[in-house]
């Protein structure tokens, strides 16, 4: 099975891959065979002493997942992620659009998987992380396949950062700030009615809105036309 999970990753001899809560090492030691350089983060004491050595191009954090300084260089991740500690590990990694992931792909529990992967409804991480990265479901692990095996089946979460993000990088805070009153408030608390009614959002509710179209309110409200025209301009050219 870890075999399989880092051959679905499709990782590069090239790249740099993160593996958090490593345990073990079962998905360690699949990732050494095909990437550069892998770091695999582990809080247990034991385990990680159990790590160190056994393979050249890894090297072993001895760390809390959802608190290791990310590296400054871009990189992957492919991890069996702590149930307990998703949601955390998942801020510490998406946050913040300065964070050159490139892709992740997370095993986490199967109702977790398909709530970060479903458009509807959304919730505030969804809408503010959605802004940065696609997310989908790559497939789902039975319990069974676990050991030892935990109370409910897995699903491997697949986060993959857009080629054109669809709020410019620069504006996050201000993007995070917006969403967070849209939910807290409504949308017609940050939103200009007029701005509602031509982008057909008059009757929404923020949970029935995805990150697209919660992009779309903020860039119609925070940024300048020209800004917008920019935009279009490049999402035209990469297609």
């Amino acid at each position: 099975m870890a075999a399989e999970l880092v051959r679905d990753a499709c990782v590069g001899n090239d790249q740099l891959v993160l593996d958090l809560g490593a345990g073990s090492g079962r998905l360690t030691a699949e990732l050494a065979r095909v990437a550069r350089h892998v770091l695999a983060v582990e809080l247990d004491p034991c385990w990680a002493a159990h790590l160190r050595g056994r393979w050249a191009n890894v090297e072993v954090v001895e760390a809390d997942a959802a608190r290791v300084e990310l590296p400054a260089a871009p990189f992957r991740v492919v991890a069996n992620l702590p149930f307990d500690r998703t949601t955390a590990i998942l801020r510490h990694l998406v946050d913040d659009p300065a964070v050159p992931l490139l892709r992740a792909d997370l095993v986490v529990e199967w109702g977790v998987a398909v709530k970060r992967a479903l458009p509807w409804p959304s919730t505030f991480n969804d809408v503010v992380w959605g802004a940065w990265y696609s997310t989908s479901v790559a497939r789902r692990l039975p319990r069974t396949a676990f050991e030892p095996a935990p109370l409910v089946d897995a699903g491997v979460l697949v986060l993959e950062r857009r080629p054109c993000p669809l709020v410019p990088e620069e504006r996050a805070t201000c993007h995070r700030a917006f969403v967070a009153a849209g939910f807290r408030r409504g949308l017609r608390s940050v939103v200009p009615a007029r701005v509602l009614r031509r982008l057909g959002m008059v009757d929404a509710a923020p949970r029935e809105l995805d990150p697209h179209q919660w992009a779309a309110l903020f860039l119609a409200t925070h940024v300048s036309r020209p800004e917008r025209a920019a935009r279009t301009r490049r999402h035209v050219r990469g297609g």
